[in-house]
Order: structure tokens, then sequence, then C-alpha cells
């Protein structure tokens, strides 16, 4: 009976020990990274500032405004009623990202088909990026910048090309831009090029913080003033 008692005791101190592993295991756990940069982005979605010519922007996490507060990120800069479509880690090439396909091209086909995003009432569409790309082949690059246009089909859209961020290899930073010039010349789109902007930059050295944020973002708003006044019309 001893015996028997102590089998049981000892039997109850396993399941007990991995019950308490196993929770602290699940208490520990990190979040998926694409579940957060998912629910940033929905975050980031809703929120909706301005009001007049409806502007979509496209983008990376610096639309997201990562590592500062929503408010704080650089599209509420921008003149019109503005709409925000970021995931962090995104690009024009469909690699750029490790949670699957969320290139620019892809999303805003997306964006094509939802009434909240608003693509088809846009009257301009700002896409911003490059830096996630600066790692990906040229004609990956070249094959999302072709897809997105193909998708914009000839809404005046603006291309805001990547800064030199200080985490990343300048020369890596600066063969994206050129090849982002080359291509919004080759396709008719008006491209911001931002490799000379000077930006504060978090702890990261790779995301602006908030003050370089308004910097960014009023750079962009000048060009985008420039096309709504010369440029691009409201479609009907």
């Amino acid at each position: 009976m001893t015996r028997h008692r102590l089998l049981l005791g000892l039997l109850a101190l396993v399941l007990a020990t991995a019950a308490s592993t196993t929770l602290l295991a699940r208490a520990g756990a990190r979040p998926d990274p694409c579940v957060v940069k998912g629910e940033r982005a929905e975050a980031r979605e809703a929120l909706v500032t301005g009001s007049g010519t409806q502007v979509l922007v496209i983008g990376d996490s610096y639309s997201v405004g990562a590592g500062v507060l929503p408010e704080e990120s650089w599209p509420v800069r921008l003149p019109g009623r503005v709409r925000v479509d970021g995931f962090s880690g995104s690009g024009f090439s469909r690699g750029a990202s490790g949670c699957g396909d969320v290139s620019y091209a892809t999303r805003a086909a997306a964006a094509a088909g939802s009434a909240r995003a608003g693509l088809a009432r846009a009257d301009l569409v700002v896409v911003e990026g490059g830096l996630n790309d600066a790692d990906q082949p040229g004609a990956d690059l070249e094959a999302g910048f072709v897809r997105l246009v193909e998708v914009l089909d000839g809404r005046p859209a603006l291309v805001v090309g990547p800064p030199p961020a200080p985490r990343l290899p300048y020369d890596d930073v600066a063969a994206v831009d050129a090849a982002l010039t080359r291509l919004a010349a080759v396709h008719g789109t008006a491209y911001l090029s931002m490799l000379d902007v000077e930006l504060t930059y978090q702890q990261d050295r790779l995301h602006p913080d908030a003050a370089g944020q308004r910097v960014f973002g009023d750079r962009v708003a000048a060009q985008v003033r420039s096309l709504l006044t010369t440029g691009s019309r409201p479609r009907p």
C-alpha cells in the first residue's frame, strides 16, 4: 500500500510539473510576428485623417509608424482624406516579406475590391518603400513594380523611394533608388527620391523617430500638393 501511494504521488508530481512547464511555455511564448504585423496594419488602416481629396497610401513599416504612435506616422502630414494600407517588412518584391506575398501589387489588388481601402475612389495613390527590397534580386523588384502599375490601371500615383537608413548599406539603398527612378520614368509614374533626406532615427537605426516621421511626411506632402494641383485630377 505504501509503495502504491508512493507511485501515485510521484505520478501526480510528474503530471503537475509537466502542466506547469506547459503553462510557462505558453505564457512565455512569443506571438507570431506576422500576426502582430497584421494587427498593426489593421490598427493603422483604421486611422483615417483629413478631408477632401481621396489619398491612399500603400507602404511598409514607415507608413504604419513602427515604433511611434499611429498619429505620429508620416501619412498624417499629407493633404486630403488619407487612408493607409501599410504592412511592416513589405516591399515591391514578392519575397521582401517573410509573411508571404504581401507585396504592394498584391495588396493593391486586394484594395481594389475593398470598400474600406477605397482604391477605386482614390484620387492619388502614394506608394512608399524600397528598404525591404534592398536584399532582393533586381528582377523581382522590377517585376513587382510592373505588376503594381498594372493593378493601378492608370490611376494617378506617386512612388516614394527609400531613405538612407543607417542600418542598411548605403550602396544597396542607392541601387533600389536608381532602379525605382528608372522604372518610374519608363512607366510614366511620378517618383520622389528620398536618398538625400536627413532623418532622425530610433535606436534600431532603421525606423524614423517622431521627428523623423514629420520630416519624411512634410517632404512627401509637398510633392502630393504639387501633383494634386497640377498633375492629377479626381476620378469620376
